[in-house]
This record gives C-alpha cells, sequence and structure tokens, in this order.
C-alpha cells in the first residue's frame, strides 16, 4: 500500500484526531498582495504591485496588516523588471521590499513568477527553463544575503491553472489552445529546476505550490457525463502530481519537492460540467472541508489555504465560512496550516482596470495608512477570539 493511499484510508475510517496549534507559518491568518505580472492580449504588460503602489509603501502595509495578526504574507518578485535583458538582474524592484519586511518583522512567501517573465523569452523553448532556474538561483543568493530567516518560495505560481487559462482557454499568455498538458509539463520543468537551483544556494529553503482546488459536478439530466466530469475534477491534481514524481517520472519530480501545498478557493471553484456555477448552499456546493481532506489525503503534505476571498459586502460572510471550514478539517485531523486572505489589498481588475473592492486594506491611504473594510476586520477579530490556537 502506498503512503498516499493509506493516508486516504486512514481518513475515510474516521481515525484522524484534531491537529495541535499550527506552526509552520509565523501566523495562521495571512494576507496576500496580488502580484500578477502577465501581459495582456492587448499586449499591455501588468503590474499589480506597482498599480496598487504596494511595491510603494510595502513596509506601511506590512506593519498595517501586523495590527490585524497577520504576521505571514504572500508578496511576490517581477522576473520582467528584474532579468532586463538575458542573464543581467536588477534587484532594485525587490530589494526594499525584502529590507521592508526585516524591518517589520513579516515572514514572507515570495512567488517568483507570477503569470509573468521577460518579453525576450518563449516559455516553450528550453531556455525557459534555463532561465528561469538561473533567476531562481539568484534571487535565493540576494535573499539569504538580506536575512537569516529561513526563506519560503512559491517558484511558479498556480501551474494547473495558468496552463488551462494560457494553454487551452487562450486567456492568459501564451494565449495558445489545445496545449495545456503541454503547458503544464513546461511549468512543473521550470518549477523543478528552480527549487534544485535555490536549494543550492540556501538547503534550508522551503517551497510553497499553490493551485485552485475545484469540484466539476455532472449535470443530473446528463449521467453520461459522470465520467468525462469526474477526468476534468481530476486534472486539478496533474501540477502537483507532476511535481511529486507520480506522474512523468522521468521529469525529476520527488515527493519531497512537493514541500508544502497552497489550495486555492474561490466562489467560483465549483460548478456543473459544461454548466453554470454552482454556488454555495445548492445540494451540489461540496463542502471545503471535504476537499481539503482529498487534497492532504492524496499528498499527505503540510497544505494550507493560499488563497480565498470574494469581493464586496460579502467578504466577511466568506470568510467566515473558510474558517469555519477550515476549524472543521482542522477537528477531524486534517493539518490545515493556515488560511491567506487573497488578495488583502483592493487592486485594478486585470482586463478593464476596475476597481475591484475584494481586500481587508482599500487601495487610498488616511493619514499614512490604508483604509480599512471594516466588517472584514471585525470578522477577523471574531475568528480569532474563537481559535485562540490561530496564533
Amino acid at each position: 500500500m502506498s503512503a498516499s493511499l493509506s493516508i486516504v484510508r486512514f481518513w475515510d475510517q474516521g481515525q484522524r484526531l484534531p491537529q495541535p496549534a499550527a506552526a509552520l507559518f509565523q501566523s495562521f491568518l495571512q494576507g496576500g498582495f496580488e502580484c500578477s505580472s502577465h501581459k495582456r492580449r492587448d499586449g499591455v504588460r501588468l503590474d499589480v504591485l506597482a498599480a496598487s503602489e504596494h511595491e510603494r509603501f510595502a513596509a506601511q502595509d506590512y506593519r498595517q496588516l501586523q495590527g490585524f495578526g497577520l504576521r505571514t504574507v504572500r508578496d511576490g518578485l517581477r522576473w520582467h523588471r528584474i532579468e532586463t535583458r538575458p542573464g543581467w538582474y536588477d534587484w532594485s524592484s525587490w530589494t526594499p521590499m525584502l529590507q521592508a519586511a526585516n524591518r517589520a518583522g513579516t515572514q514572507v512567501i515570495w512567488d517568483l513568477m507570477h503569470y509573468g517573465w521577460p518579453d525576450d523569452l518563449d516559455i516553450w523553448s528550453p531556455s525557459f527553463v534555463e532561465r528561469f532556474a538561473r533567476f531562481a538561483g539568484a534571487a535565493a543568493q540576494v535573499a539569504r544575503d538580506h536575512s537569516d530567516q529561513v526563506p519560503f518560495y512559491a517558484p511558479v505560481n498556480e501551474i494547473s491553472f495558468l496552463a488551462w487559462a494560457g494553454g487551452d482557454a487562450g486567456y492568459l499568455n501564451p494565449f495558445a489552445q489545445g496545449r495545456s498538458f503541454e503547458l503544464k509539463v513546461q511549468l512543473a520543468r521550470a518549477s523543478l529546476a528552480g527549487m534544485r537551483a535555490i536549494l543550492a544556494v540556501d538547503p534550508r529553503a522551503r517551497f510553497v505550490h499553490c493551485d485552485p482546488i475545484i469540484n466539476i459536478a455532472p449535470d443530473p439530466a446528463r449521467p453520461q457525463d459522470i465520467g468525462t466530469a469526474e477526468a476534468q475534477r481530476l486534472a486539478q491534481f496533474q501540477g502537483w502530481d507532476l511535481l511529486a514524481g507520480s506522474l512523468l517520472p522521468e521529469l525529476g519530480g520527488e515527493l519531497r519537492f512537493l514541500d508544502i501545498v497552497g489550495v486555492n478557493f474561490y466562489h467560483n471553484n465549483q460548478w456543473i460540467h459544461d454548466g453554470a456555477t454552482i454556488e454555495r448552499g445548492a445540494p451540489l456546493f461540496r463542502p471545503l472541508r471535504q476537499m481539503l481532506a482529498e487534497t492532504h489525503g492524496r499528498y499527505g503534505r503540510p497544505i494550507f489555504v493560499a488563497e480565498t476571498g470574494i469581493e464586496a459586502e460579502q467578504r466577511p460572510s466568506w470568510f467566515a465560512y473558510v474558517a469555519g471550514e477550515v476549524a472543521a478539517a482542522r477537528a477531524q485531523g486534517v493539518p490545515v496550516e493556515g488560511i491567506c486572505l487573497y488578495p488583502v489589498l483592493n487592486h485594478a481588475g486585470w482586463d478593464d482596470d476596475r476597481p475591484c473592492h475584494n481586500g481587508l486594506l482599500e487601495h487610498h491611504r488616511i493619514t499614512g495608512e490604508r483604509g480599512v473594510f471594516q466588517p472584514l476586520a471585525d470578522e477577523i477579530r471574531r475568528q480569532r477570539q474563537a481559535h485562540p490556537e490561530w496564533h
């Protein structure tokens, strides 16, 4: 019996024990700064860290989040801003953020590639893997020069999602169709090469691999779609399987590289096959606690909710739902290590620059700090009071 199968069966028998206080991260509740840097189909390059002014006010943002108990954050590098020509690095867009985190005492999980890469680079070419590995190793050296803390990296953000959006749906760069699995393999290859380069610089490094967890249900009126819907649902695991070496082991994946599993969960992560979104409260909506149990049972690795959030007035109720499901999963023995509000700072929409009111922090500033969406702040306080183990 494989280790993963034994974990699944152990769960099914209801023998898991409630989990002790999480200890993987500096804080259980976390905030993530939207750091996408991809190109749109119209050729416009996004730089959300610049547009939201987080790059300018990182120190203040980190300190402000600490006031809500969020002492761990997700943040990102912008590869296209750093490797301005092949093999030459300008770290001036990142080192002030590194220094700000050190001064604030904030732990950062650094995304190395959040959908964007340098203009001259062909993502389908072998040089993409080689260049990313060199970039990752160089970034690890810069981080080590600035801090003696154990570093956390997310090498390639959302391998499976980017492979679908950029390799099948034609929505994100490289705007391909019918090449989703090919892109997924290329991104996994780059992630593995990047991790090896980082470990050569700093063997202490930890790695977070984030992707959406989804549920695809067949239309009850079309039972013939059950197999197709389930096959598409299971494809959500392929990115992690490639890193772990259970899929295409010739790529060099190993379970040790699937260090920490970050699951991204939003209101639209469940849908009817070829149909509409399954809304929370609907009969076919699958509880988050079950999805967490399945994902952890598949790999047996540390797991946390790496992204979750919603827009507008539903922000507090959505966070309360996710927090309740995480608490239930932990009580049933799933070792969930944290919840990251993502994004934690409002930003402009990718496609049309519309204001996205989805964060705890507003874009505008009042006497040196960001405005706060108080109903969400109140809900965070309630959850911290209800769960003192969520340090």
